[in-house]
């Protein structure tokens, strides 16, 4: 007699998000070179592919005075996101995950943990800057909550230029926000009217 009992379906492992340790530094570089193989798929910035990637030296002087977090699997890290503090604000450096763990939400339990611990810190606004209209950033980011920015000063306003200098394309990099706290909707509607710059810090 056949068993009729249904399969259940194997469920994915999901890692387990912590807080980034000095001896995790020298694995993520190559999480970040995996995760901007997505950019060969667009012509004019397949170049970003093979661009340099944070270091490993970079990311011990985040792990250590920044916001630094892993999303570790099988005692490995397969995800990472950095960040770091501006005044009242924390700006988000890097996020990525690596190819073969995307499409899982990892890179969105990165964020999600980041927003909190800025909240918890008393911290008033996440920042990034990021690429207009590239599925995975600027589109994802606003699904998140974030909005973009018309005039960005203070450290985003360097950290745009910064990037200039060193070779992406101004007209496609935006900055973007994320208040933090009780005022955040009405920052947030100041922000879309375009009647809002951020202070520096």
């Amino acid at each position: 007699m056949n068993d009729a009992t249904p399969i259940p379906p194997r469920r994915l492992a999901m890692p387990t998000i912590r807080r980034a340790a000095p001896g995790d530094a020298g694995a993520l570089p190559a999480i970040e070179r995996s995760a901007g193989e997505a950019f060969r798929a667009l012509p004019d910035l397949a170049w970003i592919a093979d661009d340099e990637v944070q270091s490993a030296r970079r990311h011990r002087e985040l792990i250590a005075a920044g916001l630094a977090l892993v999303a570790e699997l099988s005692g490995r890290p397969v995800g990472f996101l950095n960040a770091e503090v501006f005044g009242n604000r924390l700006h988000l450096w890097q996020i990525a995950v690596h190819a073969d763990h995307q499409g899982q939400g990892i890179g969105t339990r990165l964020l999600r943990r980041a927003i909190r611990e800025a909240a918890a810190r008393g911290l008033h606004a996440m920042t990034l800057t990021t690429f207009r209209e590239v599925s995975w950033n600027e589109p994802y980011y606003r699904r998140l909550g974030f909005v973009a920015l018309q005039a960005p000063s203070g450290h985003l306003r360097r950290i745009l230029a910064d990037e200039a200098r060193a070779g992406l394309p101004r007209e496609r990099r935006c900055a973007m926000v994320m208040w933090l706290g009780r005022r955040s909707r009405r920052r947030h509607a100041r922000v879309r009217r375009g009647v809002m710059a951020i202070r520096r810090p």
